[in-house]
Formats: structure tokens, sequence, C-alpha cells
């Protein structure tokens, strides 16, 4: 077995980070536990505002200090500690060891430089090459991601969305990361420049042995390119395993609200089923399961007690009352609802 099998590339344990406001204290991340094993690719789900990105923000150490405070007792990529770090230290590791895309490719490029210049900057950073030698690698790098190297001398606004979003995927591999965290890749893309991306991601990935974070809402994608699911809700992993556990015996009611949520394809005049209500707001999180005012399954105890996530077999771990208080609580529901 490979040396690197045996050991996880991403460890977090107990992440919790918070903004301190004016208008208050808004807790964004609410203990959290993560792992991702080498050339492994971890599915990051949930609503806007769940915590998915400042999750990502928090691994690289970027959450704006003030007002953001983050605390955690462990949190290690390819086994060091990020935490401790000194700036020069996590300057090498950014873009070396750990990557990330970020959510809008429109925003994510410098329009007043060339995209050549904008990939050979980290190449020149972190491998240590000649700025003409760092060139040369980017004109490599774009043609890796399907752009002919002509276009290197070219700027952000003469690409379109899907170029730009290679041109970012192409920055953000360019010095062959262990670890690749990709934020929405494809939300501002069109249908079939999403698959192109999605492709092309997969590509690379088994190319360079690259480990990846996928943040998405999208569950088509997650079911697409990832090994392992983790579902946030309200700041916390409501459940996690693997890709045939999470899909296959989906067992938190909002996990279940996801995909119900989805266009049934069998049946297209099917009425969707929404998710009612709204998250909570992150001000004033609920005593007990912050999922418990949009449950229909929720009791009176799921409004005291905050669930801790519970092995349920494999890998599967849930975080629900009703199944500490009754092992078959999936089976009964899914007789409920037919």
């Amino acid at each position: 077995m490979d040396k690197n099998e045996e050991r996880d590339i991403l460890r977090i344990e107990n992440l919790n980070v918070r903004f301190e406001t004016e208008d208050g204290v808004v807790h964004a991340v609410n203990g959290i536990d993560m792992k991702l094993g080498y050339r492994k690719t971890l599915g990051l789900v949930g609503e806007t505002g769940a915590g998915k990105t400042t999750t990502a923000l928090a691994m690289l150490r970027l959450v704006p200090n003030p007002p953001g405070v983050v605390e955690c007792d462990r949190l290690e990529i390819d086994g060091q500690d990020v935490r401790g770090m000194s700036a020069s230290k996590l300057e090498q590791v950014r873009g070396k060891e750990i990557s990330m895309i970020f959510q809008d490719p429109m925003t994510a490029l410098n329009p007043v430089f060339t995209v050549g210049e904008q990939i050979a900057e980290s190449i020149e950073i972190h491998e240590h090459l000649s700025k003409e030698k760092a060139l040369e690698k980017a004109g490599d790098m774009l043609e890796l991601v399907g752009i002919p190297r002509q276009r290197a001398n070219e700027y952000p606004h003469q690409f379109s969305g899907g170029m730009k979003q290679r041109v970012v995927i192409a920055i953000a591999l360019a010095c062959n990361p262990k670890l690749l965290i990709a934020d929405e890749p494809t939300t501002a893309l069109d249908v079939t420049i999403q698959a192109q991306v999605l492709e092309l991601m997969n590509e690379l990935k088994e190319k360079y042995d690259t480990s990846m974070i996928m943040i998405t809402h999208d569950l088509g994608i997650v079911a697409e390119v990832c090994d392992d699911v983790a579902v946030m809700y309200a700041g916390r992993i409501v459940e996690q395993g693997s890709l045939e556990e999470v899909y296959g015996k989906t067992m938190h009611p909002y996990t279940e609200g996801l995909f119900n949520s989805l266009p049934n394809i069998k049946n297209r005049q099917a009425m969707l089923k929404p998710i009612h209500g709204l998250m909570p707001d992150p001000t004033n999180l609920p005593e007990g399961c912050a999922f418990a005012p949009r449950c229909n399954y929720a009791t009176e105890e799921c409004k005291k007690a905050c669930p801790a996530l519970r092995n349920v077999g494999g890998t599967h771990m849930v975080a629900c009352v009703r199944y500490e208080k009754d092992p078959n609580f999936m089976i009964d529901r899914r007789k409920q609802n037919g």
C-alpha cells in the first residue's frame, strides 16, 4: 500500500468560525469534523448560507480577522498543522499544497494583467522559475485546459465565462497542489459549459492525483464527481458518508428534503416538494436541532437537544435525535411517504 493511502490529506476537528459584528455574533461554522483521503473527492453540499465557503476559507486561513474568529482543535493538510504556521509558511502552502477555485470566474481574475501573467505569477513564486520559463509553463497550462497558448497575451475581458473558468482552473493547478478546493465552479456557466468544465476537472484530478473538495448545492454534480458527501446545514454537518451511503440510504430529513426538491425525470407531472421555511438566522440559532423548525418529523425533544453525528453503519454518519430513539426511523418514514 502507498504510504499516502495510510493517512488523510486533510483532517479537521471541531472547527468553529464566528463573526463578531456590531449587530451580533454570526455563528457561521459550528463544530464540524472533516477528513479527506488521498486522491478522493468530497462533496460539501448545502443551501446558500450553510457555511460551506467559510469552511473552505478557514482551511486556507483566509477568514478576515476582525471580525472573523476561527477556533479549531485540529487543522492539518498533508500532516502539517496549519493553525500555527507563520505568514511566510502559509504563502508557501497556498497555491502549492492547497489551492482554491473561487466561486465567480468573472471576478477571480485581475482585469489589468494578461491571463498568462496571472498563471505565471503562482509558478514564479512556488517553483522559483524565471519569468520567461514561468510564462512558458503558463502557456502549457492553458493548452492543458483547452486554450491555445497564443491567447496567453490576452486579457480576461477577451474570454467568455467558460474560458475564464478554464483559466482559473489553470491557475489553481499550475503548481500541482495536493488538495484542490472548488467553490461552486460551474454556477455562473450554462449547462453545456458546466459539463465540459466538470469533465476537465475530473481528467486533471486523475492526471495529477489531486484530492478535491467540491463545494456545491447541485446534487447532480456531486453524483458525477464525488466519492464522499458531507451535507451542511446552519454551520453543522448533518449527514456524511460515501456517495453510495448518502444517496442510496438517505437518512437525515434535510438531505431527504434536498432530494425531494429535485424534478422527477420519470414523472414530469409530479409536483416539486420544496423545503418549507428558511435557514435560521446565524446570529440566533435554535437551542436544539437547527433544522427542527422546517422538519416534518420534529418532536419537542428535537427542539431541545442539538444532536451529534452518530455512526449508522460503515462510514455513514447522521445527526438526528430521532435515530437515537428509533433505529428504524428511516424505514418507518419511507413507508409513511409511500
